[in-house]
């Protein structure tokens, strides 16, 4: 997805295998200094190849935000903050050089090949509705009846096509085969077709997406496609489709309620409710209520 973006070099690590990892880029940064490191991952194995970086300065987050002893690895600190969504924690890196303006442009080139596919799912003229079903996580993935009777209602209520996509597990596999099958209209299912690419291409197309928590839900943000984000094992606040935290399903402090006994002003910023049948406090009605406001301000653009 980010790999060919010019003037940009990227050494791709395996997280699966941090002996590797280390001797590649222990390889890599031979011979080679920098000015500063930006350490913007908190896990631990990020924090030790970040030792391999020889760079003036390591910035990394603020003590309490500096989780699984990042503050050992750094020299230098982006300002501390309270409960901000994670891009604009992220800013807090670029805030520390300076750098205020937050310019919300991501310029990810799209190459012909992928616009040629995008257009043969998405043809001229036609408004579609991209279901991207499932996250990495299981339990932030919706139940595929639901999924159908949403398909079904924007097909015979909104007019919309809706096309099913997905990557090529077996888990997106079956899912994209039970909403199918649970559908009485007849929708296009694309899962496990396309590449990441093809995907970004095809959802510029898109009137909008429906997805759980997952990478598609951010994707959509830098080609302009409203997300209807399904949330309730995780915060929007926190992690949400950055520029459609209007249009997603929030949940998320209800099931805080019900399954911890508290209210989500409560509990830890990063704190995950991936609990069995969380995803269930999303009912079609909620996500049929938010397509239609999403379509509403469509229309108010036009």
């Amino acid at each position: 997805l980010l790999g060919h973006i010019p003037d940009i070099e990227f050494i791709v690590l395996d997280k699966k295998s941090l002996a590797g990892s280390y001797r590649l880029l222990r390889e890599k940064m031979r011979g080679r200094h920098f000015d500063v490191l930006m350490h913007m991952q908190l896990a631990l194995r990020a924090s030790l190849l970040s030792t391999l970086v020889p760079a003036k300065i390591k910035l990394g987050f603020d003590r309490k935000r500096a989780r699984e002893l990042q503050w050992l690895f750094t020299s230098n600190r982006i300002r501390p903050a309270e409960r901000q969504h994670v891009m604009d924690a992220l800013f807090g890196f670029a805030e520390k050089y300076h750098v205020y303006e937050k310019l919300l442009r991501w310029d990810i080139p799209i190459p012909e090949s992928a616009r040629a596919y995008a257009r043969r799912v998405i043809p001229d003229d036609t408004k579609t509705l991209i279901i991207s079903p499932c996250s990495s996580h299981r339990l932030r993935n919706w139940r595929a009846e639901y999924y159908a009777q949403i398909a079904d209602y924007a097909i015979s209520a909104l007019g919309l096509r809706v096309v099913l996509c997905g990557g090529r597990s077996e888990i997106e596999q079956r899912m994209g085969e039970a909403i199918v099958r649970n559908m009485t209209e007849t929708c296009e299912n694309t899962i496990g077709q396309d590449t990441l690419l093809e995907f970004l291409a095809t959802l510029e197309r898109a009137v909008a997406i429906v997805t759980p928590d997952s990478g598609p839900a951010h994707m959509a943000t830098p080609v302009g496609t409203p997300v209807v984000g399904l949330y309730a094992a995780t915060n929007p606040t926190r992690s949400g489709p950055y520029l459609s935290r209007q249009w997603c399903v929030d949940k998320y402090d209800l099931a805080a309620r019900r399954l911890l006994g508290k209210p989500a002003a409560d509990l830890p910023w990063t704190t995950k409710i991936e609990r069995p049948g969380v995803m269930d406090l999303i009912t079609p009605d909620d996500v049929i209520k938010k397509l239609h406001s999403v379509l509403l301000a469509l229309a108010r653009k036009r």
